[in-house]
């Protein structure tokens, strides 16, 4: 039995290995991000030797700790064709993890869209998640298009890219991730690709690249071949920020200067520790890069769906929600699947508790600590 654990790690990295040389992804060589063939941060992210990684790699495959999952599927509310047709523009629905629909000038949008059951590039193996999306792929409404902050599985899933493929209108994508898009199928005319500080502009919405600190990759030898980003988003008044992934880095801050104040800024919360400070936040990070950028309601993402880090699942509403409070900032915790208007936020509420309550019955933990 103990082989099982070293075979699966084994098939795992040899299909990385094969898809690395699957997809044919341009050089970018004019990017004021890129070096020595490869996009890189405004601060240098510091080396790690394979040891070290792969010891990291393995720590999160078989000695987890508990509490990383919910005891149960978290609340979800079910969305209806009829219920997206009647909603008003500005409206967003959380699906799980970074995955928003957004709905502007008529048009739905996706962010970072993953329906698969597993963040993985198999569906054997791998953080599987906590729950269903609040509506199904195929149930979807027509999607206008795509924004999509960086290549890493729990943010741009194949199988979901693959059916939208020629279903959405538009993919707006960082450098070199729409060569991904392209490879898989999508139309290249639907792909527009931006580096950092660059805009387009669809049905009069603005979309802006912004930075992020973070990396890239999909396979063992194609790290950092395509950019990561964050995303603002302008409709008239209306000032929206994605941060997709990142560690907290002054940049929050330039894009405060130059795009901010944001009405509603979804900023990631989770997956989070201690071991990689450099492409993840802490909450007190997360509530940090809010204030930098001028945010008005603080939406914390990336979390509640996939488990991806050592802390326990419900750790990051906790934490952010007590440092939100400290600071008096507006904090919005919607449900996956309950609607959130952009143009006049309402706060939610903890749901993640009742979960947290019905795990630490006898075991001496709390939401958030221990007694």
């Amino acid at each position: 039995m103990r082989i099982l654990p070293v075979l699966a790690v084994a098939f795992a990295l040899t299909v990385l290995i094969g898809m690395t040389f699957t997809v044919p992804i341009a050089s970018y060589d004019t990017s004021p991000q890129r070096a020595d063939d490869q996009f890189t941060n405004v601060a240098a992210k510091p080396k790690e030797s394979f040891g070290a990684t792969l010891k990291l790699f393995w720590e999160f495959m078989f000695n987890r700790p508990p509490g990383t999952t919910p005891p149960k599927a978290p609340p979800v509310r079910a969305l209806t064709a009829q219920a997206l047709a009647e909603a008003p523009d500005r409206s967003m629905y959380r699906l799980g993890h970074s995955t928003l629909l957004i709905k502007l000038r008529g048009g739905w949008w996706l962010t970072d869209p993953v329906f698969s059951e597993r963040a993985s590039p198999v569906q054997w193996m791998g953080p599987k998640r906590f729950h269903a999306p609040p509506i199904a792929l195929q149930d979807l409404p027509p999607i206008r298009g795509v924004l999509l902050s960086h290549d890493h599985y729990d943010h741009l899933d194949r199988a979901t890219i693959k059916y939208l493929a020629t279903r959405a209108q538009v993919f707006l994508a960082p450098l070199g991730v729409g060569d991904r898009l392209i490879d898989w199928g999508v139309p290249q005319d639907r792909v527009v690709q931006l580096d950092w500080w660059e805009e387009t502009q669809v049905d009069g919405v603005r979309f802006a690249a912004t930075p992020a600190q973070h990396f890239s990759g999909r396979g063992l030898r194609d790290g950092n071949r395509t950019l990561w980003a964050s995303w603002v988003i302008l409709d008239d008044e209306l000032r929206v920020f994605f941060s997709g992934d990142t560690g907290y880095f002054n940049g929050f801050k330039r894009i405060g200067e130059r795009y901010g104040p944001f009405d509603v800024a979804f900023v990631e919360t989770g997956a989070y520790d201690a071991k990689w400070p450099f492409v993840h936040m802490q909450p007190e990070q997360t509530v940090q890069a809010h204030q930098d950028l001028r945010g008005k309601w603080l939406v914390p993402i990336h979390n509640g769906t996939f488990d991806l880090a050592m802390h326990r699942w419900e750790e990051p509403f906790e934490r952010v929600s007590a440092l939100a409070a400290q600071r008096g900032i507006a904090l919005s915790t919607p449900e996956m699947g309950e609607r959130l208007d952009l143009s006049a936020p309402h706060a939610g509420t903890p749901w993640w508790r009742a979960l947290a309550a019905t795990e630490s019955e006898g075991s001496g933990v709390v939401a958030g600590g221990t007694r």
